[in-house]
């Protein structure tokens, strides 16, 4: 084998070497000589009011008008089997590495609801295999489901529409609950582990599956409508806008399906995975890519409009502030693209922790980031400035 080919064998199998440690701690939260790489979004009301799941394994609620915590909820309590942050033995099995006291990994978004006959109900998914229901105000708890026993861990966060609580589960199925209840409705089985959130758009679940699947089930039966197939596991969660279906896959192709009946629109081959969820502003896609790389795509034909280095992973969702994309490295970096200049490029907002692969959080024209050493952190995107750092640890 001569020099050429043997540098491109072994960059290769560091490549492959450095993803599957990504997704190790995706699960894991941390392996041995690794910070955690990914934590729970936050969710933010209107009126000011955030919630998020601490590395303590608790929801907690913030009051961002004076970015103090209102209300912690119990901690999730671990199965038998495991499914908690930390051993004693300093391993983990879904968080905080290196602490005594294990506690349960949560890595979906919390979301909130008004609930016939409850209010206003807060749900959030845990990695012990249980979703659970809190009051708003004092986030005690409602129901739990299942009652009895757990599933295999939940990775996937929540998408409540139509009085009907969805999230899919390792143990490869999507399901269904009544929100204000926690009854099962329906639940549908795929042939792979699910870490992909659903969504919901025209009375349609939309789903992706570790079985190379894209799936479409009719949101009220839980029958399936369609699936789509690509080359490799999908863990990304898909967007929907105006009858079109933009996913990623780990085959490194960003796929734009036709809602109705999954036919096959366009696809772009990136560098490497499209890992975090696409963003729709001004008729492109923005499209993030574990190769480094932003992608601004046509939306209706896939044609490349522009790319630019991000200069590191991008694995969080981005998000939209005005005519801006803005979007997080998992080295650090804050990054913003105005969308009615791309000639303008990116440009470096600010400085923020490293391993930050949770989905953006905005609210008054601030960035707010779950970080993975168990803080929020706040970015005014006109300074770049961080304007304020709220512990989410109880002690």
């Amino acid at each position: 084998m001569n020099l050429k080919r043997k540098r491109k064998l072994y960059f290769k199998i560091a490549i492959i070497g450095a993803f599957i440690l990504v997704g190790i701690a995706l699960l894991t939260g941390c392996v041995q000589g690794m910070q955690p790489i990914g934590w729970s979004g936050i969710a933010i009301n209107d009126n000011g009011t955030a919630y998020t799941g601490s590395k303590e394994g608790r929801l907690v609620a913030v009051n961002l008008n004076n970015n103090t915590v209102t209300a912690r909820a119990e901690p999730l309590k671990a199965p038998a089997s495991g499914g908690t942050s930390c051993t004693s033995g300093g391993g983990s099995l879904g968080g905080a590495c290196g602490g005594s006291t294990p506690a349960v990994a949560i890595y979906g978004t919390p979301v909130s609801a008004n609930t016939a006959g409850f209010g206003n109900l807060v749900y959030i998914a845990g990695y012990n295999g249980k979703v659970f229901a809190y009051d708003a105000s004092s986030l005690q708890q409602r129901w739990v489901f299942p009652v009895d026993g757990n599933l295999k861990p939940i990775v996937s966060s929540i998408f409540i529409a139509d009085g009907t609580l969805y999230f899919g589960c390792t143990d490869s199925n999507l399901y269904a609950l009544d929100t204000t209840t926690g009854a099962l409705k329906w639940q549908f089985a795929t042939e792979g582990e699910i870490w992909s959130s659903p969504i919901v758009d025209n009375n349609i679940v939309f789903i992706a599956s570790f079985d190379k699947n894209i799936y479409a089930v009719d949101a009220a039966t839980g029958k399936e409508k369609w699936r789509f197939t690509t080359g490799a596991n999908n863990v990304s969660t898909p967007l929907a806008v105006n009858g079109t279906l933009y996913i990623g896959s780990l085959d490194r192709n960003l796929y734009a399906l036709n809602e109705a009946d999954g036919k096959f629109i366009w696809k772009f081959t990136g560098g490497n995975w499209f890992w975090a969820r696409p963003l729709l502003a001004g008729g492109v896609i923005y499209a993030p890519c574990l190769d480094s790389k932003i992608y601004v795509l046509d939306a209706k034909s896939g044609n490349r409009v522009a790319s630019f280095d991000a200069g590191g992973q991008v694995a969080s969702w981005p998000v939209l502030i005005d005519s801006q994309v803005i979007a997080a490295t998992t080295n650090g970096k804050l990054l913003g693209l105005d969308t009615t200049s791309t000639a303008s490029g990116v440009r470096q907002i600010a400085t923020i922790p490293e391993n930050v692969t949770a989905p953006l959080s905005v609210f008054s024209n601030k960035i707010y980031i779950n970080g993975p050493d168990n803080n929020i952190y706040a970015y005014d995107i006109a300074s770049g400035s961080k304007v304020t750092t709220i512990p989410l640890t109880s002690k």
